[in-house]
């Protein structure tokens, strides 16, 4: 597909999510060899209308350039005009060959032997029931004439992109999953280390965001580090056959710390720490195989060491817009906790760690609205969670921090997903 199609599906994207109807395309789209009937079924098997319907319109960009035109004729044959219309008046790149196509059979298509078979097609979950009520909206008419000329696009060619058709987490289980947040706001003296003004808000934010997102959230408060282990070790050991992914949010203090996979560290009310690494351990597939192969995403709000980052623009910012930030480090120590046996350690997969900011660096927490971090991604999050993956959500993340403050942050993530992962929003 050449790239002004593709910016074509990507600027009408949220509306082709929401409205496309994607049941009576299935046979069409088989039958004029726009997909092979494995890519269907992988289609079907994205989860609820909505989910489908995001997944189809990114395999489309795979499957050459005559697969826009083959596409908008499906919609103008199930009667979806408005969707065609939008489509076809936004492709400019060039004249759409059209032919009279000949109607088919909504439910058949060939087989190998010549003979016609009826094409499977799966239930689908249609979701709530706003949801329904959007996709039962009348649709429009249209004066377009009918498409002539036309043709397929060759026949399979090798195959699918496997890096985009089906690659999907699903999340069909409610509540999702597990959502851990710990919150630390107050440390010993002996730590040495300051109260965190503003975590309370950042941890109702993310309490009320991963709520509405379907996860079941638990909140635990001033962990020291030996708790935090704890905590988080029991988190891994419940059985999480039932649901469909697993969250973890902290809120604290964090130091430099030197490592293998993952970098920083994490600092309890007692002003010990714990690796990032030994976090993330606890949750890998020999250690937590009830959580195998589903996504497991870590949230860090901590600073990944004691640099401030004074940024190469000019800012404008003026000195009161700074007056309540403060930053969640402590000095570089390396008197911490290393994870158990790391050499043993299976290759992560399933995993993504987000850091609110570049390992080394200080991260800003507002006193009054919270961390520039949390404050952002819980905004984002409520925009597009409906209609965009989560990395693209973390790129949107980042690029907003990172034009903050006079001093500078950009939030980063290592992701070892294998899929593309969308939050349940209905």
């Amino acid at each position: 597909m050449e790239e002004a199609q593709r910016e074509l599906f990507q600027r009408h994207r949220l509306r082709l999510v929401k409205e496309l109807q994607v049941e009576p395309l299935w046979a069409l789209m088989l039958e004029r060899e726009l997909f092979t009937r494995d890519m269907i079924e992988d289609l079907q098997s994205a989860g609820t209308r909505r989910d489908q319907a995001r997944q189809l319109i990114t395999d489309l960009q795979t499957r050459g350039k005559q697969a826009l035109p083959i596409f908008i004729s499906c919609l103008e044959d199930t009667d979806q005009w408005p969707l065609a219309a939008l489509l076809r008046e936004g492709n400019t790149t060039q004249q759409l060959e059209t032919v009279d196509i000949e109607p088919v059979e909504m439910n058949r298509s060939e087989g190998a032997s010549g003979t016609q078979e009826k094409l499977p097609i799966k239930p689908v979950d249609s979701g709530s029931p706003t949801s329904k009520k959007e996709e039962q909206k009348e649709q429009g008419t249209s004066s377009l004439g009918v498409v002539e000329g036309a043709v397929g696009p060759p026949r399979a060619r090798g195959g699918r992109n496997p890096a985009l058709v089906g690659q999907v987490y699903p999340l069909t289980s409610d509540p999702c999953g597990y959502c851990l947040i710990i919150n630390n706001v107050d440390f010993s003296a002996a730590s040495g280390l300051s109260v965190r003004t503003g975590s309370n808000i950042d941890c109702e934010k993310m309490q009320k965001r991963f709520q509405a997102l379907h996860f079941a959230v638990e909140v635990e408060w001033n962990l020291t580090a030996k708790a935090m282990g704890t905590t988080l070790q029991h988190l891994a050991q419940r059985d999480h056959s039932a649901l469909d992914c697993c969250v973890v949010v902290i809120l604290s203090h964090g130091r430099q710390a030197s490592h293998i996979q993952f970098p920083g560290a994490i600092c309890g009310t007692d002003g010990g720490s714990i690796s990032v690494e030994k976090i993330v351990n606890f949750f890998s597939g020999s250690r937590c195989p009830s959580l195998g192969g589903k996504p497991k995403l870590f949230f860090i709000q901590a600073c990944g060491g004691d640099q401030k980052d004074h940024g190469f623009q000019v800012c404008f910012n003026t000195i009161e817009d700074n007056f309540f930030i403060e930053a969640d480090a402590t000095p570089f120590q390396t008197n911490f906790d290393q994870p158990d046996a790391v050499a043993n350690l299976p290759t992560p997969s399933d995993i993504l760690v987000s850091y609110s900011t570049f390992p080394g660096f200080v991260s800003w927490r507002d006193k009054k609205i919270g961390s520039w971090y949390i404050e952002t991604l819980d905004r984002v999050l409520g925009e597009w969670a409906d209609t965009e993956d989560l990395l693209s959500i973390l790129l949107m993340v980042s690029n907003a921090v990172s034009s903050k403050g006079t001093f500078k942050q950009i939030p980063g993530c290592f992701n070892f997903l294998r899929k593309r992962f969308f939050f349940k929003t209905k």
